[in-house]
């Protein structure tokens, strides 16, 4: 019998990324601590938190490949995660406004019975300005407040980016195109 494949997310827009591939799997949350230690570099904190949300659900499935990923948005040295008021989303999204940030997202795999192997990529985004009433609309709306850096690129935020440079799916949650590259290197899916 085959190994299993386990996402270790609750986020919808993994699930929806994943299925792209067209591999049965399994998803599982994680429950993974998201707290970033202060000076992590951006390309290490995805992967910090990609790898403990894959640690968290492993050992339920010693025999899986476990996949986890986490996103962030940075602007101006500043990591933006998912905001935790209405007030801070607006914040965010002020800052984000008329600017150019990145939006790193970090993947971790563990093979089956052990090791552990990640990668980050990054995608640039630029926002058209905005005015308050267009992030009081979009903040009314609910969406950006399980998003980090406030904003959903495939949702209503789409109406404020002006344009990206690199992989669209980063942005979203999941680079399937280099997650799939790697999960091939590492023998998934099994002959």
């Amino acid at each position: 019998m085959p190994p299993r494949f386990v996402l270790a997310s609750r986020s919808p827009r993994r699930r929806q990324i994943l299925e792209l591939a067209g591999w049965p799997f399994d998803v599982q949350e994680s429950h993974a601590d998201e707290t970033i230690p202060p000076g992590t570099p951006p390309d290490e904190a995805v992967q910090l938190l990609a790898r403990r949300k894959v640690e968290a659900v492993m050992s339920s499935f010693p025999d899986a490949y476990v996949l986890g990923a986490d996103t962030i948005v940075v602007c101006d040295g500043r990591l933006l995660g998912k905001p935790r008021t209405e007030e801070e989303a607006f914040a965010m999204l002020r800052q984000l406004s008329g600017r150019t940030h990145d939006v790193w997202t970090g993947v971790a795999i563990a093979l089956p019975q052990g090791s552990i192997t990640s990668f980050a990529e990054k995608t640039a985004v630029t926002f058209w300005e905005l005015d308050d009433e267009e992030i009081a609309a979009y903040i009314a709306t609910g969406e950006p407040m399980d998003k980090a850096g406030a904003y959903g690129i495939q949702g209503r935020a789409a109406l404020f980016v002006k344009r990206i440079e690199g992989d669209y799916l980063t942005v979203v949650g999941l680079p399937l195109s280099r997650t799939v590259r790697e999960l091939r290197r590492l023998g998934w899916p099994p002959a």
